[in-house]
Formats: structure tokens, sequence, C-alpha cells
């Protein structure tokens, strides 16, 4: 007398394929989210000093990383180690990666039970590939966003600091502690590279590659201008900073005249598959009648190119750089 309940494999197989599918994205979620807190960098600086690290390695900590991988050169994912740097990203480009490729891989495999092998394989790309790398680049220009927008209060900042006699590090030592993040970060690991020895030019030079901001190279020409040949540094700041205002400030006035151009283009860019998708919804067989076609291919494909290529010369006419 059978007494146990009979299981049905196909239910912990799907049981399986969702647990797989949840570490996944927990693992990119803590790679995207992990930051490290002033009491670990603190600990894990002081363990090295304990260990007889040099202050060459206490310095390869805080300078940033050279983008020397393998893809650097493939297109979309070759800006990875930079993303994941200007959002202020702890996680290593090689995590990241294989994080995506174990989530696509589980992703795949889960949507194959219910879909064809090939639009598995699609949503999985979508899902593990280019949705993280999108939520990135989201980040880093969020980030840099923000960054741009409290430069022009730190420089008048340090400014002020330098008028009433202050030295050039205690003024950057007071924007990393008076300002809020993420320009009190950048401003705190310049602070750190000058207590552990490296000089004050090279640190404002290693905050612009870290950033890659055209204003953040124009501070640190600066000051390596004027620690070199000297002058009134404070001016230079002063001035500096009103000219970054007067660039934002033009923005915002250039995206309001332009609002109307490139809503244009995002309506003439999506209105052809706003037309395919009410033909097909009220008459299904316009579009499947002439499949068989031998011509129907072809003219598909050059009608998706001059979409594509409508929407990519539209998004040139209305955007401008300033």
């Amino acid at each position: 007398m059978t007494w146990l309940p009979t299981f049905d494999t196909s239910s912990l197989a799907y049981v399986g394929v969702f647990v797989g599918v949840l570490l996944a994205f927990s693992g990119i979620y803590q790679i995207l989210t992990r930051s490290e807190t002033l009491s670990e960098t603190r600990n894990r600086r002081m363990k090295m000093i304990a260990a007889g690290a040099t202050t060459e390695e206490m310095l390869r900590l805080l300078k940033p990383t050279a983008d020397e991988w393998s893809l650097k050169h493939v297109p979309f994912i070759g800006t990875i180690p930079s993303d994941l740097r200007r959002a202020g990203l702890t996680a290593t480009p090689s995590v990241f990666l294989m994080v995506m490729i174990g989530a696509f891989a589980v992703i795949t495999l889960a949507a194959s039970t219910m879909i064809s092998a090939s639009s598995a394989a699609l949503v999985g790309l979508i899902v593990s590939i280019l949705a993280p790398i999108t939520w990135l680049r989201f980040l880093r220009n969020k980030r840099m966003d923000t960054l741009v927008r409290q430069l022009p209060d730190a420089l008048d900042l340090m400014s002020r600091g330098l008028r009433v006699g202050h030295p050039l590090n205690t003024t950057i030592a007071a924007v990393a502690k008076d300002m809020r993040d993420p320009i009190a970060t950048e401003f705190g690991v310049m602070v750190d590279q000058v207590s552990f020895g490296d000089d004050l030019v090279d640190a404002v030079m290693d905050f612009a590659e870290r950033t890659e901001l055209e204003d953040a190279r124009y501070l640190a020409v600066s000051v390596a201008i004027q620690h070199g040949t000297g002058g009134n540094l404070a001016d230079v700041l002063s001035t500096l900073s009103k000219v970054i205002r007067d660039r934002m400030s033009m923005r915002k006035r250039i995206k309001a005249i332009s609002a109307e151009g490139r809503l244009t283009s995002y309506f003439l860019s999506f209105l052809p598959f706003l037309i395919f998708g009410a033909m097909s919804a009220t008459s299904p067989d316009y579009y499947i009648g002439v499949m068989d076609n031998p011509m129907f291919r072809p003219m598909a494909i050059v009608v998706v190119g001059l979409v594509i290529a409508n929407f990519v010369v539209m998004q040139r006419l209305v955007n401008f750089r300033i």
C-alpha cells in the first residue's frame, strides 16, 4: 500500500528554475548596489598598513583603474569599466560580466520551457544583458549630472577658502566635509590621495580621469597651471564656476527650444510601428496575406532600415552638445 503522495517532477523543475532566476537577479542587484561603508574602508586600510603595505600600494586603491580588458573594443559592453567607475559602483567588470552571462543562461533555460529556443534566447538577452547595462548607464548619467550641478558650488566654496588664506588642500577637504555625494566622495578621494603622499596636482588629474567630465578637466588644468606658474587661483575658480553655470543654463534653454523637434522625431519614428500594430489588429490579412511573396522579406528589411535611419538622423538634428 503506497501512502506517500506522488510528486510531479515537472513542478520540481519549475521550482528549481524559479530559484535559479531569483539567485541570478539577487546577484546582479548585489553587484550594482553594493557600496563600502566608511568603517569598512577604514578597516581595510588599517589592515593594509598593519601588513606593511607601501605608499604606492595604498595609492593604487584610490587611483582609477585602466580599462585594460579584452572586451574594451566590443560595442555596447566595451565601456563597462568606465561606466562602473563613473556610476560609483565597486563591482569589477569581470564579475559584472560573469553575472550577466550566468543570468542569461538561467533565464534562457527557464524561458525555453514555455516558448521556443530562439524566443527564449531573445528574452534572456533583453533581461540579463540589455537591461543591466541600460540600468548601469542610467546610474552613470544620473551621478555625473548630479556631480556637474554640484561642481559650481564646490568651486565657489574653494574660491572663498582661498581668499581667506586657506591652502588648496584644506579647501578641497572642506568640500568633501560640507557637501553631499557624489562630489563629497570624489573630493574625499583626492584628500586621501594627498594624505597618503600623492601630489595635489596628480590627485586633481585623477579626479578628472575618474569622472571624464570636461568641467573637471578644466579644474585640473587650472590647478596644474597655478601650481607651475602661480597666479590668483581663487579668481580662476570663481570664473570657472560662472562658466559652468552659464553652460548649464544654456543647455536648459536649448533643450526647451528643441522640445518640439524632439517630440516630432519621437512621433515620426514610432508612427510606422503604431500603423503596423493598428493594421495587424484591424486587418490581420493585410500583412499575413503577402508574407509568402518573395519580395516581402527584402522590402520589410528595407522599411525597417529606413525607419532606424530616420530615427538616428532626426536625433542628431535635435540633440545639441554644449
